[in-house]
């Protein structure tokens, strides 16, 4: 599994774990990230169960076990939170962040040990000894109770689904060329995001944060003017349909 050094400043550092060239043909690649501020680590949308070996050799090169203090699940996919129930053995102190709405469902993935730190509608933020990271609501994209988490001092925005791309491990780590990006996009942005007046209020909403890294959980990371263009692209499209 590649880990790359997405940002950091003086007090912290964000690590994106992926490219995984090791997993089953069948099983959707996926970006996990990783913030370590100082003393403690957010460790977010951790990924599935088949991941979990090679996720914690991965993330254990960075931090140690008493320092990741935190998870944070977007939302209830099993490919991004299945492998809570190893996690919950290898992180017993920890918290998991995550929406009040799938505390019931994410439960199932085995929750023995980890506290649940059900997130509100509103969002919320995470403080890691006074590093502040906020979460944004992103309801409906694609889950019914959904988060993003934005690092106002870093400016990077971990967008979960929206702006995932299906890629191969193969593919570059950034977004070079957006319009031969699109075609990797569309199709999954139709039919995984069911709401245009969901997508339009997000939109409004992120427009107004400082945002220099723009980090999904499929595909390739977007950076300067290819966020605006993201933006601007996904406004205009029309989601919520099948394509049949």
């Amino acid at each position: 599994m590649k880990t790359t050094v997405i940002a950091q400043s003086n007090n912290s550092q964000w690590l994106m774990f992926g490219r995984d060239n090791e997993k089953p043909d069948k099983i959707i690649d996926t970006n996990q990230y990783m913030l370590i501020a100082g003393e403690r680590a957010l460790l977010m949308d951790p990924g599935g169960i088949e991941l979990f070996a090679p996720m914690l050799a991965a993330v254990l090169r960075h931090a140690s076990v008493e320092h990741i203090t935190d998870l944070f699940a977007s939302h209830q996919d099993p490919d991004i939170i299945s492998s809570l129930g190893l996690w919950d053995q290898a992180l017993p102190d920890a918290r998991l962040h995550s929406p009040w709405l799938w505390e019931g469902f994410i439960s199932h993935f085995g929750m023995n040990n980890i506290t649940y730190i059900p997130v509100p509608d509103q969002g919320g933020s995470i403080n890691l000894s006074g590093y502040q990271v906020e979460m944004i609501p992103a309801h409906y994209l694609h889950s019914s109770g959904n988060f993003h988490i934005y690092d106002p001092n870093t400016k990077v925005y971990m967008s979960g689904d929206v702006g995932a791309a299906l890629e191969s491990v193969d593919a570059p780590l950034y977004v070079d060329n957006f319009e031969e990006h699109i075609p990797k996009m569309k199709g999954f942005h139709q039919r995984w995001m069911p709401s245009n007046r969901a997508k339009n209020e997000w939109i409004s909403r992120v427009r107004k944060l400082d945002i220099e890294i723009f980090a999904p959980q499929h595909g390739r990371i977007f950076t300067g003017e290819n966020i605006t263009k993201f933006l601007d692209w996904f406004e205009a499209l029309e989601v919520g349909l099948t394509n049949r």
